[in-house]
């Protein structure tokens, strides 16, 4: 999960990673909170080693979904020095878990607790809540769970067949170009029923 690595068209869309479909997309009203606990200190001076506390971005835009990660682009163009956050991508195998709340008061959300890549500008623990305005979170919630599943379930099958394959290495010894690795040599003469005159 990084904070404003998505490559932008000039439509302040997405651009796509090779092979990226795109599940489900929200058009507008989403209002994504990225909370991350202790954030750097913001004083390039301090040196006490001391933690600058926890960060809070919140913003408002639209999502897109894809079968590789879940994206937040802020709907204002160069918000980013004030908030923090213009872009969002986050690699649905970086999702650990998903909550999807109901509280008493206020409207439904999404919480995802998500583990940064290395050089995102998050730190460990960082949590994302989801709401949308206008609309209902649950069919996108449904979305999400699905194709987060998926992602995870083709990494893994990805990772077994890699480690599944055969290590192919060379023989201590070449007996010359007419040799057989399997142990036994070529014969010299031609089997039986073999008509060289051909």
């Amino acid at each position: 999960m990084a904070l404003n690595w998505a490559m932008l068209s000039p439509a302040r869309s997405p651009i796509p990673l090779p092979h990226e479909l795109t599940i489900r997309t929200v058009d507008g009203g989403a209002e994504v909170t990225v909370i991350i606990p202790d954030a750097p200190p913001t004083s390039s001076t301090s040196s006490s080693g001391g933690s600058g506390g926890s960060k809070k971005l919140k913003d408002v835009g639209r999502l897109w979904l894809t079968d590789q990660r879940l994206i937040f682009v802020a709907d204002t163009e160069g918000d980013a020095s004030t908030t923090g956050m213009e872009t969002l991508s986050v690699p649905l195998t970086s999702i650990l878990s998903t909550k999807f709340e109901q509280p008493y008061f206020g409207a439904n959300y999404l919480s995802l607790d998500v583990k940064p890549v290395h050089e995102g500008g998050l730190t460990d623990g960082t949590r994302i809540e989801i709401r949308l305005k206008d609309k209902g979170i649950f069919e996108f919630v449904g979305s999400l769970e699905k194709t987060r599943e998926r992602a995870i379930y083709m990494r893994r099958q990805s990772a077994e067949e890699e480690e599944g394959l055969p290590s192919y290495t060379t023989p201590a010894e070449s007996a010359g170009p007419s040799s057989y690795v399997g142990g036994s040599s070529v014969p010299d003469e031609a089997p039986p029923g073999y008509d060289a005159s051909l």
